[in-house]
């Protein structure tokens, strides 16, 4: 498992408990941090996640939205909304993840965490936000480390 993996894993963690506990982001990364450990690169790829989602949850929301057709945010399961909303940020906001790392990284996150349906869910939205955002990169990505 790569070091983003498991800062993935970790944001992700703290995107559903900042959504159920309605906490801002900083209380949300100081409490987290205080039980689980990784490595610092992964922590602060985590940390960054989870204050850009905080940051841009609007615009993340609208676009989620609108790929989601007939979905509205709030049927959607809190684990498949934040995978979104974390593969959303990454698409919009880390120009240095391919796009296919981020599509492929939030459909592992899906099947880990999610439903059955979960990963061809999560895999339908990405698509169409890379598609609009133009992240469909077709080249080989660079392996993260």
């Amino acid at each position: 498992m790569g070091i983003r993996h498991s800062g993935r894993e970790a944001a992700l963690q703290m995107l559903f408990q900042m959504e159920a506990s309605k906490n801002p982001a900083e209380i949300v990364i100081g409490l987290f941090w205080r039980s689980f450990d990784t490595h610092a690169e992964g922590k602060a790829y985590a940390d960054g996640i989870v204050r850009g989602v905080e940051e841009h949850l609007d615009q993340i929301d609208q676009e989620v939205t609108t790929a989601s057709e007939h979905w509205r945010l709030e049927r959607m399961s809190r684990v498949d909304r934040n995978i979104l909303r974390m593969g959303v940020f990454e698409l919009l906001h880390c120009k240095d993840v391919p796009g296919p790392v981020i599509l492929d990284e939030a459909v592992e996150l899906a099947k880990a965490y999610g439903t059955d349906e979960s990963s061809a869910f999560v895999n339908g939205v990405l698509n169409r936000i890379a598609d609009v955002h133009n992240r469909r990169e077709t080249r080989d990505p660079e392996p993260e480390p």
